[in-house]
């Protein structure tokens, strides 16, 4: 989402507050680790007035991992939200705060957050002597949208208008992390456009969208870089992601409301990236052998019944490739009927004898189930009845 109109401007309807200095630094030692906490005010503070009228930010480092680094930012602090991801490997005690004249340091092994004392605003990410991405002047902002504010990820002047179909919030903290000459941004979940996602603005939020769009059905808000750390949003909600695209030496991600938490993550490979990354965030249980066999399916749109799937599956044998899985589209059951989890008896009168005729074929079977259910199915009425929906 952009907020600014050229490198100068922002667009129409938008404030943008944008955290100034480190005015006050805090070592907070506790048996969980140690936390630096920062207070930055939207202006530069120089005399009793500067501190009235104007939104002032909480900045807290803390390391829930080894060679994580957690940088959360409140505006209005207990304002009522989604919460973030289940960290499930978060462990106790890592972080080491300290604080001197020049600023605040939080060690989490191999990597250091530093935070430099007053302004501009300068948060480093740093390892191996090296520095690695940055948070600088400007880059962190609360941003109050006015109602008709045309802070789109469409063009500039398409007033309420989003890829993601949703409305724009009233609020929005935004961070940016520097790009260095040739870094490249890869990841972001599930995507069809190119595989360097430098350029593009990605929102995630998913998306019933097809396989051919900027819309995708398995968003992740993580991403990693070839400077050898990854970064996730630590949001389960909207997260729009400008990578490159609204200012081209920064990533920039934003997410509606008073608080937005992410994660720093050190490699400094790519492989020891996404292990730190799964061991907080966890790992999938390993799926079956055969599932990574070839799967076939309908076309939502064809018309079948069990002789056109073996026709499909004649067809296959024929061309010698082999079949691991047949997957029944929504189909499978009564139009308007979804999800009934009665097969259709008009076209599969004997889904029984047809599954185990599949399965005498060595082929598993896989049905489409929708997330919803329709008011045509009876499973409606019962739940309705219940007050489960």
């Amino acid at each position: 989402m952009k907020f600014t109109d050229g490198f100068w401007h922002t667009r129409p309807g938008v404030d943008a507050q944008y955290a100034q200095e480190a005015y006050d630094i805090e070592a907070v030692p506790a048996a969980e680790g140690d936390s630096v906490v920062v207070i930055a005010p939207t202006r530069v503070i120089r005399g009793r007035g500067d501190t009235l009228n104007r939104p002032v930010l909480t900045v807290t480092l803390s390391s829930p991992l080894d060679g994580v680094v957690r940088v959360r930012i409140e505006h209005h602090r207990g304002t009522p939200g989604t919460g973030g991801f289940d960290l499930l490997g978060a462990e106790a005690g890592h972080g080491w705060a300290t604080v001197d004249d020049d600023g605040g340091v939080l060690d989490a092994g191999p990597l250091r957050a530093r935070i430099g004392r007053g302004a501009p605003w300068d948060l480093t990410f740093e390892a191996d002597g090296e520095v690695l991405t940055r948070s600088g002047h400007k880059s962190v902002g609360y941003l109050t949208l006015a109602p008709d504010a045309p802070v789109t990820t469409e063009p500039a002047g398409v007033a309420g208008v989003t890829t993601t179909g949703r409305a724009p919030a009233s609020t929005y903290l935004h961070t940016q992390l520097r790009l260095g000459v040739g870094e490249l941004v890869y990841g972001l979940g599930e995507r069809f456009g190119p595989l360097v996602k430098n350029g593009q603005t990605v929102d995630v939020w998913n998306t019933d969208g097809g396989t051919s769009s900027e819309q995708a059905y398995k968003n992740v808000p993580f991403y990693l870089t070839n400077r050898g750390y990854g970064v996730l949003v630590n949001h389960p909600e909207h997260v729009s992601f400008e990578v490159g695209s609204e200012a081209v030496e920064q990533v920039q991600f934003a997410v509606p409301g008073e608080s937005l938490e992410y994660l720093l993550i050190y490699g400094p490979t790519p492989a020891e990236v996404l292990e730190r990354y799964t061991r907080l965030t966890g790992r999938p249980a390993r799926v079956p052998a055969w599932s990574y066999g070839l799967w076939l399916s309908t076309s939502f749109t064809t018309d079948y019944d069990e002789a056109t799937v073996n026709r499909f599956i004649d067809g296959m044998a024929e061309r010698g490739l082999p079949l691991s899985v047949f997957h029944f589209d929504t189909f499978w059951m009564r139009e308007f009927s979804w999800t009934d989890f009665e097969w259709d008896a008009r076209v599969f009168p004997d889904p029984e004898g047809m599954l185990a005729r599949l399965h005498e074929r060595g082929l598993r079977v896989s049905a489409w189930i929708n997330p919803y259910i329709a008011q045509r199915s009876a499973l409606f009425d019962e739940g309705a009845r219940a007050g489960y929906l």
